[in-house]
């Protein structure tokens, strides 16, 4: 993608020490920029199949000066359109005051300013007097605006470019590798969001990298030393953890503790995540760890932990209805524990569950974002909580996300000092920070990172 309309291919030097500049951080010019040269021109996740399951569901999407719905036809088709009205420009579907979004059902779009009415296909069906306007108002003149929309692991995504690539072309490799995961069958357990005061990419950044864990979530380090990585994947980027000493490739994906007794530490771990994240776990997975005492001898392996625990957390689950996909445990280890998809949205996947975040613009302000996180995981076939977009202050967010907040607003405060020269990230485990700028420069024709001389 980008200056040749291409994925840009991440380039090997990302591995060496690079310089972030920081105007992407802090520039009222770059912020306009980005809406014509970056929000008008990628794919964007933009809500869940499931939100619009019926004929004339439908929900909207806001990004800067853009609104578009996205809803389900008569026939089950979904499509999307510009929430616009091709007549004066009214918006034709309100968000409700303290709403992300509007969602709701509809069989019919009707303008509120000289009640225009649109079907489920876009198509006008209703104009006061139409004719006035002596023949002129032709069906590609007062017909919505078409969006791309496609979908994939269960989320609606939309482009405003007209002449996009394909949806699956451009999140590729990211879909392939997290595919086997069967994301598009995962529920939401709770989603929330805040208009918060740091850019989107601060946001983004604060979690799309694993070095930050010693200093940000200093707790999780009686647990056990786990050193990650992030790779550059073309357009996108993933993250990960090395394995534990002594342990196979594909048990990276999970951190059980590293104490004496891994039965304990894999408990304290589980009951501490939950318990102060709500993310990366289910009820079943906790309520076997806290078994595991009972149930395995002490000096059992951790490799023998976690074999147990897992596969009796797999049998439960599959006993209420809830079925784990296989996936090869070297894919597994290739796929680490995080993808982030450019330019704005992470997934956290795991096989039964995941945590994803997501950070856009709010307005041309610079030190403004709108900051989002959901967690998802399996349910039995109809036992899946309703859950909408709640509004949550930062102090009221999960403790962990809470640390991660205070990182948030301090990092867009010293971006603007004048003795900081530009982000330095680890090349090996903020490697996603360097390849996020290096493809946002190939879109915006600059602020690409530099080598450090």
């Amino acid at each position: 993608m980008g200056e040749m309309g291409k994925i840009v291919e991440t380039p090997d030097e990302l591995a060496e020490p690079v310089i972030v500049p920081p105007e992407a951080y802090v520039s009222e010019d770059y912020v306009r920029a980005e809406r014509d040269k970056l929000w008008r021109k990628v794919w964007l996740q933009a809500g869940r199949v499931e939100d619009i399951p019926n004929p004339g569901d439908h929900v909207t999407y806001d990004i800067l000066d853009d609104s578009v719905i996205m809803l389900r036809g008569s026939d089950g088709t979904i499509r999307a359109f510009h929430n616009v009205c091709p007549h004066r420009g009214r918006k034709l579907i309100d968000t409700p005051k303290g709403m992300r979004n509007a969602r709701g059902t509809k069989n019919n779009i009707i303008c509120g300013y000289h009640a225009w009415t649109f079907d489920l296909d876009g198509k006008n069906t209703f104009i006061e007097h139409q004719d006035d306007w002596q023949g002129c108002l032709t069906e590609d003149r007062t017909s919505l605006g078409k969006v791309n929309v496609d979908t994939w692991g269960g989320w609606l995504w939309i482009n405003l470019d007209p002449d996009c690539m394909p949806l699956r072309e451009y999140l590729e490799p990211a879909a392939s590798m997290l595919d086997p995961f069967q994301l598009e069958n995962m529920r939401t357990r709770w989603r929330k969001w805040v208009i918060f005061e740091c850019n989107w990419k601060v946001a983004m950044e604060a979690f799309c990298e694993t070095y930050h864990v010693p200093g940000t979530h200093p707790e999780f380090m009686e647990f056990g030393q786990f050193r990650g990585w992030g790779r550059n994947q073309g357009l996108h980027s993933n993250i990960g953890y090395d394995a534990p000493k002594g342990q196979e490739e594909d048990a990276a994906k999970l951190r059980l503790g590293a104490g004496e007794d891994p039965r304990v530490t894999t408990a304290e771990m589980q009951t501490f995540t939950w318990e102060n994240a709500n993310t990366n776990t289910t009820r079943t997975l906790v309520d076997v760890a806290l078994r595991l005492k009972d149930e395995l001898p002490e000096g059992t392996p951790a490799v023998e932990v976690s074999k147990y625990w897992l596969t009796t957390a797999r049998a439960e689950d599959e006993a209420r209805g809830v079925t784990w996909p296989v996936v090869d445990p070297q894919h597994t280890a290739k796929s680490g524990t995080s993808w982030q998809v450019f330019p704005n949205q992470q997934i956290g996947h795991a096989v039964n569950n995941m945590l994803c975040y997501q950070a856009r613009p709010y307005g041309n302000n610079p030190d403004m974002c709108i900051f989002e996180a959901a967690v998802y995981e399996l349910y039995p076939e109809g036992q899946a909580p309703e859950t909408e977009w709640e509004y949550t202050e930062p102090e009221d967010w999960p403790p962990v996300l809470q640390q991660d907040f205070n990182n948030m607003a301090a990092v867009q405060q010293g971006m603007k000092n004048v003795g900081f020269k530009g982000a330095q990230p680890n090349p090996y485990m903020e490697r996603a920070v360097a390849s996020l700028h290096y493809n946002l420069s190939r879109f915006m024709g600059r602020g690409e990172p530099h080598k450090i001389k």
